[in-house]
């Protein structure tokens, strides 16, 4: 059997005999010659055979082989999985990478059904219906090359410095976050199990445990029947915690490091292909990153023009996306951290400054959209209880969580970041679903 050869190595190759197995494109069914467009997880190539539409009585075993492929050519329907073995050739007339194969035989794996449930101009839930025919598109097989690249990099910069890599348990006895954004379901009968919103408390867990810094990549779940283009209620997070800051600067120093070397891993693998498929030049992002108070945010914002409904006094998306237009205007940077938010929009265990009252926090922008809650935790479990008070929790399901604190622990910190906002962001797409494998919301559980 011939080793199957990715397309994407085909122009190292030289002429002769080679082996590819990907799926139909499209077909060309011409008078005298057929033309397939094969693609593969890495490319795609054009396939040649002249056709043998006649068959004479009569005919040799290499006639009748010759006029069966043309006939199977013409029947092959788009999306159908093959293989072919054939003989390579290098000829710069062929646009498509400058290669073509002339089919010697063909083996069908599996053929697709001759109408295709979506096109190219099919609405995005229709094309949500068939994701894994969507996916198909080099698009979105780049999208999640890009998304493969920019975890691989970020895990490598924890890892060469000596951060450890923890997978915290989805399955929580209380709430990480809100009560109110909270999936339920019942666990042996007699007791009731929440789907984690966050690793949190367990992050925190591992400082107490003595671990330094760790960092996970992992599933977070959200009851939050939005419907924007940024929410989904099951998302991947991006968590790290770090001991022995002194305030939120530190975690914010790692985090601005962190993605200057995976937007750069991004743009040194993929930095061309992007700007072919999306319209994209990656930028790396410069650091220091842009720092400004929420206070003096929310005044700029004003100033601007634009009045935030909100009375919490916190920015809303438009309140965001005008900060950014600023600070873009002003320092040309797509990042902006907003600092120093008010105890009462954060969370309990949020370190406050003893001078400001604020808490040691921030928000993260990206292109006008927050991807990043950061802060400084309060580890004085006596004033970690009275915050959770003030914010009129139920102590008794947040014992285990004070418990990590009452044996000691290292003044500490870390964030949380989602990765999907951060590629629909990179790849200048208009929706969360677009760059998430398999999108889950609230009206939507399959595929």
């Amino acid at each position: 059997m011939t080793e199957r050869v990715l397309v994407n190595q085909l122009q190292a190759r030289a002429d002769g005999p080679v082996s590819v197995s990907g799926w139909v494109e499209t077909v060309r069914d011409q008078k005298k010659v057929q033309f397939v467009i094969l693609r593969d997880e890495t490319g795609a190539v054009q396939l040649v055979n002249p056709a043998t539409r006649e068959l004479e009585e009569g005919a040799d075993a290499a006639a009748q082989a010759a006029h069966a492929l043309t006939t199977t050519i013409s029947e092959l329907t788009h999306g159908t999985f093959l293989t072919v073995h054939g003989e390579l050739k290098h000829d710069e007339r062929v646009k498509l990478g400058g290669v073509e194969i002339k089919i010697g035989t063909l083996d069908i794996a599996a053929a697709a059904l001759p109408e295709t449930p979506i096109a190219a101009d099919s609405g995005l839930d229709k094309r949500m219906d068939w994701r894994f025919l969507d996916l198909r598109q080099r698009r979105n097989n780049l999208l999640f090359r890009v998304q493969t690249t920019l975890e691989h990099a970020m895990r490598t910069f924890w890892i060469e410095r000596d951060y450890i890599e923890v997978h915290s348990p989805k399955l929580m006895a209380s709430a990480s976050e809100s009560n109110a954004e909270l999936f339920s379901l019942e666990y042996f009968g007699d007791q009731t199990a929440y789907l984690a919103q966050s690793p949190q408390f367990y992050k925190q867990m591992a400082q107490a445990a003595g671990f330094g810094k760790i960092f996970e990549i992992a599933p977070a779940f959200r009851a939050d029947p939005s419907f924007t283009s940024r929410h989904a209620t099951e998302f991947t997070s991006i968590d790290a915690e770090i001991s022995w800051i002194d305030s939120h600067e530190d975690v914010a120093r790692m985090q601005e490091e962190l993605l200057q070397v995976a937007f750069q891993a991004v743009k040194d693998k993929h930095g061309d292909e992007i700007e072919e498929l999306f319209g994209i030049e990656v930028q790396v992002p410069q650091i220091p990153f842009p720092r400004i108070p929420l206070a003096e945010a929310r005044r700029i914002v004003a100033e601007r023009g634009y009045e935030i409904p909100r009375t919490d006094g916190d920015l809303d998306p438009e309140g965001e996306r005008q900060i950014s237009a600023h600070v873009e205007e002003t320092y040309g940077h797509q990042f902006v951290f907003i600092t120093d938010y008010h105890p009462e929009i954060r969370a309990f265990y949020h370190m406050r400054d003893p001078e400001t009252g604020l808490t040691k926090s921030y928000d993260l922008l990206f292109k006008g959209v927050e991807i990043t809650t950061g802060a400084q935790r309060e580890h004085r479990v006596d004033v970690l209880v009275e915050q959770a008070k003030e914010k009129g929790l139920d102590l008794e399901h947040l014992e285990f969580y004070f418990d990590f604190f009452r044996y000691g622990a290292p003044p500490h910190g870390g964030f949380g970041m989602g990765l999907a906002r951060v590629l629909m962001l990179l790849l200048g797409e208009s929706s969360i679903r677009e760059v998430t494998y398999l999108f889950r919301g609230p009206t939507r559980l399959a595929p």
